[in-house]
C-alpha cells in the first residue's frame, strides 16, 4: 500500500508524469465533520499533489508559511488510509518543503537524487547536509541521467559526466542505490 506526495509546490510534475488530469480532488467529511481530501488513484498508488489544485500554466507565487501549511493539509488531511509507504517526491534543494517534512512528520528516511556532473551535486550536498542536520536518515544515493545508449547504434554516452553520484556516495559511505540512465521510453 503506498502513497506518493508531490511536495513540489512551486513545480508539481506527478500528475503530469501518472497521466492524471489536473482537476480537483474529491473531499469527503470524516467522522468528527472535517472534511478530508480523497487521494486520486494510479496504477493502485493514492497520489496527491498541488497540481491538482491549480492550472496546469498558472504559476503557485507563495511565500513559506503558505507552503508549509499546503503540506500539513497534504500529510494531514488527505484520506491516505493505512499505507505501507508514503513516497514523498521533493524539489530539489533545501527549501520550505523539505524544512515542513523534516519537522511535522516522522520520516523513516530519505533517498538524495542528483546528476552526475559537480555543479548537480552542489544542490544534492546541500540537500544531504539539511538532512543530516535534521536527523533524518539518508538511506542512499541514487544517479539519474547516468549515461544515454543510443537506440540506433547501442553506443552510450556520458553526457553530464560519469559516477559522480557514486564517488559521492562511497565518499560520505553511504549507500549508492543505482544509476538510471536517460531513457527514451521513460521521456515517452
Amino acid at each position: 500500500r503506498v502513497g506518493l506526495l508531490d511536495a513540489d509546490i512551486y513545480g508539481p510534475s506527478i500528475p503530469h508524469m501518472l497521466g492524471l488530469e489536473p482537476t480537483s480532488p474529491e473531499t469527503r467529511p470524516d467522522e468528527k465533520g472535517q472534511l478530508r481530501i480523497i487521494p486520486f488513484d494510479r496504477h493502485g498508488v493514492k497520489v496527491m499533489s498541488m497540481g491538482f489544485l491549480v492550472e496546469r500554466d498558472k504559476a503557485v507565487i507563495w511565500r513559506g508559511p503558505m507552503i508549509h501549511g499546503a503540506l500539513r493539509q497534504f500529510f494531514f488531511e488527505v484520506e491516505w488510509g493505512e499505507l505501507d509507504y508514503l513516497v514523498v517526491d521533493l524539489p530539489p534543494g533545501t527549501g520550505d518543503a523539505q524544512l515542513t517534512m523534516a519537522q511535522q512528520v516522522k520520516t523513516t528516511g530519505a533517498v538524495v537524487v542528483t546528476t552526475p556532473q559537480d555543479v548537480a551535486m552542489l544542490d544534492a550536498r546541500k540537500a544531504l547536509a539539511m538532512f543530516e542536520t535534521t536527523n533524518v536518515p539518508v538511506l542512499g544515493i541514487v544517479e539519474n541521467m547516468s549515461g544515454f545508449a543510443c537506440p540506433s547504434c547501442g553506443h552510450e554516452s556520458h553526457i553530464f559526466g560519469q559516477d559522480g553520484g557514486k564517488r559521492w556516495a562511497d565518499e560520505k559511505k553511504l549507500r549508492f542505490l543505482g544509476h538510471v540512465p536517460i531513457d527514451l521510453t521513460i521521456r515517452e
